[in-house]
C-alpha cells in the first residue's frame, strides 16, 4: 500500500494535540502530521509529494497567523498534485463570508465548528480518505476491512 497521509494544522498545540488524539486511532495504517501554521504544512506537502507520498486528507483551522485556513486550503485546492486531496475546515470563528470562500474556492469537503464531536470527525476523515484511495485508483487490498466500508461498496458495486 502506498504511504497514505493525514495532515492537521492549527497554531494552538493543544487544539492541535485534541485533533490528534481524536484521529489517534486511525494511525495504525495512516501517517498523522501536524503542523502550526499554514506554510509548514505546504512546505510538508511538497517534502511528501517529493517522496512519492500521497496527502489524503488535510484538516486546518481557520484563524492562524500567516495565511487563514480557507487560504490554506484554497492555495492547495488550486495545485494540481493535490486534485484528489480531501479538505476539512475545523474552526470556531470563521464568518460567513469565510464559510462561502472554504466552500467556493477551497472547495472543502467537510465543515466542522469547535468543538466537535470527535467520533463525527474520525467517521468524516475516514470516509474522506476512503474516497481519496479509489479516486486516486490506489491499490487497497491491504487496508480494505479498515476502510469506510459504505464507500468500498459504493465504488465497488455502483
Amino acid at each position: 500500500m502506498e504511504k497514505l497521509n493525514l495532515i492537521c494544522v492549527d497554531d494552538q498545540r493543544e487544539v492541535l494535540s485534541a485533533v490528534l488524539q481524536d484521529l489517534e486511532s486511525l494511525g495504525n495504517w495512516l501517517n498523522i502530521e501536524d503542523c502550526e501554521s499554514a506554510d509548514e504544512a505546504l512546505e510538508l506537502m511538497d517534502e511528501l509529494d517529493a517522496e512519492g507520498e500521497y496527502i489524503a486528507v488535510v484538516v486546518s483551522d481557520h484563524v492562524m497567523p500567516g495565511k487563514t485556513g480557507v487560504e490554506l486550503l484554497s492555495e492547495i485546492s488550486g495545485d494540481a498534485r493535490f486534485s484528489n486531496t480531501k479538505k476539512i475546515l475545523l474552526t470556531g470563528q470563521a464568518t460567513h463570508r469565510d464559510t462561502i470562500a472554504a466552500i467556493n474556492q477551497a472547495r472543502i469537503e467537510s465543515y466542522f465548528e469547535k468543538p466537535w464531536n470527535a467520533e463525527e470527525l474520525r467517521n468524516r476523515v475516514l470516509t474522506l480518505v476512503t474516497e481519496y484511495i479509489f479516486d486516486c485508483g490506489l491499490d487497497h487490498s491491504e487496508i480494505q476491512s479498515l476502510l469506510d466500508q459504505s464507500v468500498v461498496l459504493k465504488r465497488l458495486h455502483p
